[in-house]
C-alpha cells in the first residue's frame, strides 16, 4: 500500500551524504535496511521517533526530509458525520 500523502527525500539526502547506502542509514538509526527501503518507496510511514532520528543523521529538520500532502490523504477526504 503506497502512502501517497507522505513523501520523503531520503534517497536524495543519502546521495549527498557521500552516497550513503540504505544499510548505513539503517545502522545509524537502528532499523533494518528493508525498513529504510520501505520508507523511501512510500510503502511504510516511520514512527515520529524514527523520522527524527533520520533527520538527525542528515543534520536537517523533519520538514526537510518528510512532507505531507493533504490533497492526497484519503483519511482527510472522508466526510465527517
Amino acid at each position: 500500500m503506497s502512502i501517497d500523502y507522505i513523501q520523503n527525500k531520503i534517497r536524495t539526502l543519502r546521495f549527498f551524504k557521500d552516497e550513503m547506502t540504505q544499510q548505513q542509514l539503517a545502522d545509524e538509526v537502528g532499523v533494518t535496511r528493508q525498513t529504510i527501503a520501505a520508507i523511501e518507496s512510500g510503502k511504510y510511514s516511520p514512527s515520529l521517533e524514527l523520522a527524527f532520528r533520520i533527520a538527525n543523521v542528515f543534520s536537517v529538520t523533519l520538514n526537510e526530509v518528510f512532507t505531507y500532502d493533504p490533497l492526497n490523504d484519503k483519511f482527510k477526504k472522508r466526510k465527517k458525520k
